[in-house]
């Protein structure tokens, strides 16, 4: 994957220790860029699960902070904290080898289909450790008496539901962030190799550091965008089933509506999806390139 610049390296390329860089650097970047846009993220899923009473965002925002003050902008942290943390270590440590492995396997292959199938493989796995932590914050964001947070909300909804409760979204979850993360790398790889070949028309190693930088931001702005209209449809399916707005992936469909799946709180996510996962790229690059990649 490209990066921002070169250093010393702390450690050879695609050994145990350069995915570990990569996990940390993807855990890190996701979970604090998560973390930054909670309030943001109250404000769509309780558009999502109660669309009749928030219809838009500035409503939304005047009520909430009415109804229940400034603080419950911030429900909901330290489950995107943990739960995103954990699923951006396995989405770009695990894409990194998956890259690797299929690029020795499919040697004549083209590399969207390398990009592809790295980017399932990755997110597969990713899914399985954000799912626990995402049913407790949207229940938590979307349900003022239902716990504080992680701490009390993971033993209640584990004694309650069991682990049927906990990972009751996974296949929803797939649905979303399936379709986002392949486009999202694929957009992302794509990208930078367009804008250095048709925009900057010059080689990565030949631009500086800010150039490259830039470059990156660019992309992934494009990658976090396009994913976001891709998997807009599920993230509503999800608040909906997390919240017992429905009991069933058909009957949620059918509640939500075919139209309102593509275009309920759609502004809103990308506002926040755009912004994320440009940082996630700034940041993930950089902590690379500290360390030499």
């Amino acid at each position: 994957m490209k990066g921002v610049g070169d250093g010393k390296r702390i450690c050879e390329e695609f050994s145990n220790g350069y995915y570990g860089v990569c996990a940390v650097g993807g855990m890190l970047s996701a979970g604090t860029t998560h973390v930054a846009i909670t309030p943001l993220d109250v404000l769509k899923v309780n558009m999502q699960v109660y669309p009749i009473k928030y219809q838009s965002i500035s409503t939304s925002f005047t009520t909430l902070l009415r109804e229940q003050g400034p603080s419950a902008f911030w429900r909901g942290w330290a489950g995107k904290f943990f739960g995103y943390g954990m699923q951006g270590a396995c989405r770009f440590g695990l894409y990194e080898y998956f890259n690797k492995v299929y690029s020795n396997v499919l040697v004549d292959q083209n590399k969207g289909l390398i990009f592809l199938l790295s980017s399932m493989s990755a997110e597969v796995i990713a899914n399985v450790a954000l799912c626990p932590f995402e049913a407790i914050k949207v229940r938590v964001q979307a349900q003022p008496h239902y716990a504080k947070g992680l701490a009390d909300g993971f033993p209640k909804l584990y004694m309650s539901e069991g682990l049927r409760g906990l990972f009751r979204g996974l296949i929803p979850l797939w649905g979303r962030n399936l379709p986002f993360s392949v486009v999202m790398f694929s957009t992302f790889e794509h990208s930078v190799d367009f804008l250095y070949r048709k925009v900057m028309q010059m080689k990565k190693e030949d631009c500086t550091k800010a150039q490259q930088l830039g470059v990156t931001c660019l992309a992934g702005y494009a990658a976090g965008s396009v994913g976001s209209i891709v998997s807009n449809p599920a993230d509503n399916i999800v608040a909906s089933l997390n919240n017992k707005k429905a009991n069933s992936l058909k009957q949620a469909v059918k509640r939500i509506g075919f139209v309102n799946l593509f275009t309920r709180s759609l502004p809103i996510r990308i506002m926040l999806v755009g912004p994320v996962v440009t940082l996630q790229w700034f940041f993930y690059d950089t902590i690379k390139v500290l360390n030499g990649f």
